[in-house]
């Protein structure tokens, strides 16, 4: 293989800049962060931070920059400048605004700056509604203290090893990292709206079998150190459990569910709960380890009563939300009616319960993404809906729309090409609308409760990337490998394009299923980093097969019982095929495939098992035998099929093009043993393979994530480019 394109470290050195850190660094994105009367909020926009009063239409310094400069260059005796204020965890409250700057905590309120002595809140720290208390956890016990530091109480006594309160399932808690930035654990907990309870689930992992990783080459020195983790897999009949409690502050008392423990397969089953507005009631989703099974569940608080309010079944797997994890669309009304998401008409759509009575609240062949407001005395929901379009249109799409909770009065609030990631606030009746496209940064305004546009945030371009030879994706849609489903992506075209050069083709791949990854939107999650590997001469494509999440619920279910098949890999060779014919500049002889995570086990079956097809593969932290996965994959995603079919290892023999492997040694969540197995199996069929295990590399790597990329780079370089890579070291990404 060969190319015309002849790389050198400059070429390397814009790449680099095309990676997500620096990316964002480029065209900042408005995340707003509430205040307390869950209407006003600030956000960072560059170096400024502004506060925004949505009922009074205004838009203001959250501070005075050059002031607070002026009052820590005094201070300190160091030079601030307020254009390049060092400010972090920032926290406001009626008192003023709270951050860190130059190792010291301070508060600036009525025009002046004062030291505190208090810490930041660290990650698993949960801030009380009144700003008065934390809540944490100590060796699996829940731990409350003042924010000043003056009191500080344990509220449990009885965790143990493997029994832990507002603990994450150990595969997907983040251990490895976590310790490497000097943390503790995770912690999920939920105040009540009082701020005097706290709702908190109690993880079972006692007894689970366990898995020992390696640390070759420890922080301090020495022999490799083991670490341990219950790590049960599919079929097993070990399972986690978790059961909810409420610890009540004051009175140090503890109200036990009385719900017998329930499955815990995967992490994201805490996030499904939630207190009532007015902190009477809890309620929480909970799913049958099949995932067959979804129910709604209404615990009292005062006495752990719990009663079933909603049940629904399914064939295959019942899904609370579109993408996992994702928040509830479940809302439980004043009158005790119910607002349901279900796909139980084959799209995602609302229904009312009402007793035994259900009203369909939305319908179409389109999905409600997401709920934003409801509206109870106007009997009105406000949400997201994608695929609005129709067949001709882009069911990824989300408009903002609202209708009548008797399914009449609908009406889209917006109506355009751009993609609405919109965020609504904990109370009121404003929403913050970010539309983007591929080619469009996110444009953020504050809408009213009609879609009437009351202030605009920011609406950032693209110079700044685009002098670094960045140009926007182009959003296409192609054909599936049936002949007939229509599905979608994104094609970045190399840096400096001329379409008289012909351009290898690498497949950016994730294939979900529990979500999708090339969205119509702006820098669009899950898409990893192919900017960069445009910046090096690649077209890169990113696609959604059949089989990822999204759209109906048959699209869907087409992985079900088929995992293996890695979110239809037959869709991307069809996809990629179809663009080739389109572009004569795609040349569809030299095509590779890279992902991480199920991504890396798509790459490695992509070579694997289109062996005439995928040239070159780079495969990262991939689950390449969920047959020794985490349980939930296989469980939930795959049902009661034959498993074999979720094994790469038995392809092996079929590898004729260039496979690098790359897993982290302590990697929870994918365990490396996976990619020894691959490795194994590929030596046994006498195939060359190359293989970078990480010392010390978590599941995310990290750490050590810029020797990945460019491992990554020159694999593709000299594989489809057919040149050797120039000497060229990328420097460690900010964690930031």
């Amino acid at each position: 293989m060969s190319s015309d394109v002849v790389l050198t470290a400059a070429d390397y050195a814009r790449a680099e800049q095309m990676l997500a850190p620096y990316r964002a660094r480029r065209v900042p994105t408005v995340t707003p962060q509430w205040l307390g009367d869950g209407e006003r909020f600030w956000y960072v926009a560059g170096t400024r931070h502004v506060l925004v009063d949505p009922p009074r239409g205004e838009r203001s310094e959250l501070f005075d920059h050059e002031r607070v400069a002026a009052a820590l260059s005094r201070e300190t005796g160091q030079a601030v400048e307020g254009e390049a204020l060092p400010v972090v965890a920032v926290e406001v409250d009626e008192d003023g605004v709270r951050f860190s700057a130059l190792g010291q905590r301070w508060r600036w309120a009525d025009g002046a700056l004062s030291r505190l002595d208090e810490a930041p809140l660290l990650p698993g720290e949960i801030l009380s509604p009144d700003g008065r208390r934390v809540a944490f956890a100590r060796d699996g016990d829940v731990w409350v203290r003042t924010r000043d530091g003056s009191e500080e109480v344990a509220l449990t006594d009885d965790a143990e090893p493997g029994l832990a309160y507002g603990a994450a399932n150990a595969p997907m808690a983040m251990g490895t990292l976590l310790r490497s930035l000097g943390l503790g654990p995770l912690f999920h907990a939920t105040w009540s709206p009082d701020s005097t309870r706290l709702l908190v689930h109690r993880l079972d992992e006692r007894g689970l079998p366990e898995q020992v990783l390696v640390e070759s080459v420890p922080p301090g020195g020495g022999r490799p150190v083991e670490h341990r983790l219950p790590y049960p897999m599919p079929d097993d009949e070990a399972h986690p459990t978790m059961t909810w409690h409420v610890l009540d502050v004051a009175a140090r008392t503890r109200v036990d569910g009385q719900d017998p423990p329930e499955p815990a397969v995967h992490g994201t089953a805490f996030v499904y709960a939630w207190w009532s507005p007015d902190g009477r009631d809890v309620h929480y989703l909970r799913q049958s380890r099949d995932a067959r099974t979804l129910r709604l569940r209404h615990m009292d608080p005062a006495t752990g009563a719990t009663t079933t309010l909603l049940t629904e079944t399914g064939a295959t797997r019942v899904d609370a939300t579109p993408q996992l994890g994702e928040p509830t669309m479940t809302h439980v009304l004043a009158t005790g009616e119910v607002l349901w998401w279900s796909q139980r008409d084959g799209w995602g759509h609302l229904w009312l319960h009402d007793g035994d009575e259900a009203t369909q609240v939305t319908r179409g062949s389109w999905q409600v993404r997401a709920v934003l407001r409801v509206d109870e005395e106007r009997r009105q929901v406000w949400f997201l809906a994608g695929g609005l379009g129709g067949a001709e249109g882009d069911p990824y799409v989300r408009q903002i729309a609202r209708i009548g909770l008797d399914g009449t009065g609908f009406v889209r609030l917006t109506d355009d090409e751009l993609d609405h990631d919109t965020l609504a606030p904990p109370r009121g009746r404003h929403l913050v609308d970010r539309a983007s496209s591929p080619a469009v940064p996110p444009r953020a305004r504050v809408l009213d409760g009609d879609g009437t546009g009351l202030l605009e945030l920011e609406a950032p371009g693209t110079d700044a990337l685009r002098a670094e030879g960045w140009t926007p994706p182009e959003r296409f849609r192609a054909t599936a490998a049936d002949g007939r489903t229509p599905i979608f992506g994104l094609l970045w075209r190399p840096h400096g394009f001329d379409p008289q050069r012909r351009y290898p083709v690498i497949d950016h791949v994730y294939p979900g299923p529990q979500n999708h990854r090339a969205l119509p939107a702006f820098d669009s999650p899950h898409q990893g980093e192919p900017e960069a590997l445009a910046a090096l001469g690649f077209a890169v494509v990113a696609i959604d097969g059949r089989g990822t999440a999204g759209r109906s619920k048959a699209f869907h279910d087409h992985s079900y019982g088929d995992l293996g098949n890695a979110g239809a890999l037959d869709d991307h060779v069809a996809a990629i095929r179809e663009l080739g014919r389109r572009h004569a500049w795609l040349d569809t002889d030299r095509v590779g495939i890279t992902g991480h995570s199920a991504g890396g086990f798509a790459a490695a079956r992509g070579v694997l098992a289109h062996p005439d097809f995928y040239r070159v593969a780079v495969a990262v932290a991939g689950n390449h035998d969920d047959t020794h996965g985490l349980q939930m994959w296989a469980e939930h995603y795959h049902g009661d099929a034959d498993r074999s079919s979720l094994s790469t290892p038995a392809l092996a023999a079929n590898l004729q093009g260039k496979l690098l492997l790359v897993h982290g040694e302590l990697d929870e969540t994918v365990l490396v043993s996976q990619t020894h197995r691959l490795v194994d199996a590929l030596i046994t069929a006498d195939k060359d393979v190359d293989v970078l295990i990480v010392p010390g590399g978590d599941h995310a790597i990290l750490h050590r994530r810029h020797v990945v990329f460019r491992r990554t780079w020159d694999h593709f370089v000299r594989h489809l480019h057919g040149q050797e890579p120039p000497a060229y070291r990328v420097a460690p990404l900010p964690l930031g």
